[in-house]
């Protein structure tokens, strides 16, 4: 069901009370049962929507014709228009989208929800980088999820293998400006980096999922296994506690200061994949960072090291007073 056509439906039955699936099928130009399955599926979805059966029944919200479609309190409209105000300013969909929500909503909560739906703006673009654009895939592979067909995919892996496999799609994530779908194959659960996806074709055939699935718990698991995979190697190191604060931004989640010692350095542990991963990082510190252990991150250090100096040697007498 598209989302601007659920939103349609619970415009009228604000407007009109009481509708029919003969009627909403008549307003919406679908098949009638295309519009009973829409009413089943608010009603399921948990909007106070129920059917009334007999002669003169329908489908009706719950509290009358006028009541708040959402249910929400003002404070949680605010919320609401917080969140989707940003994304109105680069989807037309969502534009529209808003404008029927604020009608939908108590006189008295539209002056505020509109004023929260402007009050913010995203940027996605750091500085110095290009627009961030969604890439047109991602569409194709959102619609199959929505539609719940399977889709033929053709897709290159880490050894540039190129591969050709039916999938069920379950769900697509975007992270740190990639996009990743969520699928279920012949051999399990598997994560697609969906600009590694180099065709897709939706199928007529239905997809499969299963019946406890949930996107954020399943994406949570992968995510867990990802950051397991990439703090193979820890090393102990001491550095200024102010320096700290930079440690945090370039390891994240894997960095883990320790505590401070006496002399007035702090000791903190880091984690990457590879000893190479961490030297790298710390290689610009200098002497500014000391790295207490493993030997196989000292060793990587002392290699670059030598490596720069062997590129880049110093001028004789640079070093002496004139």
């Amino acid at each position: 069901m598209r989302a601007d056509r659920l939103v349609t439906v619970l415009l009228l039955m604000q407007t009109r009370g009481r509708v029919t699936a003969a009627e909403l099928a008549d307003e919406l130009e679908v098949s009638v049962a295309t519009a009973r399955r829409d009413l089943e599926a608010l009603s399921a979805a948990g909007i106070p929507v129920y059917p009334q059966p007999g002669r003169g029944g329908g489908w009706s919200l719950v509290g009358g014709a006028r009541t708040d479609l959402t249910g929400l309190s003002a404070a949680e409209a605010q919320a609401l228009f917080l969140l989707v105000g940003p994304a109105a300013a680069v989807s037309s969909e969502a534009k529209a989208a808003l404008r029927k929500l604020v009608r939908a909503l108590p006189q008295t909560f539209r002056a505020d929800a509109e004023a929260a739906a402007g009050a913010t703006m995203i940027d996605p673009a750091r500085w110095g980088g290009r627009d961030r654009r969604r890439p047109e895939m991602v569409d194709l592979l959102q619609t199959a999820v929505i539609r719940r067909r399977k889709v033929r995919l053709t897709y290159t892996n880490n050894a540039r293998q190129q591969t050709e496999r039916l999938i069920d799609p379950w769900g697509l994530i975007d992270k740190d400006d990639i996009w990743y779908l969520l699928a279920g194959t012949a051999r399990g659960q598997r994560t697609f980096r969906v600009d590694r996806v180099i065709g897709a074709e939706l199928t007529g055939e239905a997809a499969e999922r299963p019946d406890d699935f949930t996107l954020a718990t399943a994406w949570q698991q992968v995510v867990g296994e990802v950051e397991q995979r990439r703090s193979r190697t820890w090393a102990t190191v001491l550095i200024e506690p102010r320096f700290v604060r930079v440690l945090r931004n370039q390891f994240g989640r894997h960095c883990h200061p320790t505590g401070e010692l006496d002399h007035g350095r702090a000791q903190v542990r880091l984690g990457a994949p590879t000893p190479l991963d961490i030297a790298r990082h710390l290689a610009g510190w200098g002497a500014l960072i000391e790295v207490l252990e493993p030997r196989s991150v000292q060793a990587e250090l002392a290699r670059i090291g030598s490596e720069l100096v062997s590129r880049y040697p110093p001028e004789r007498g640079s070093s002496e007073l004139s």
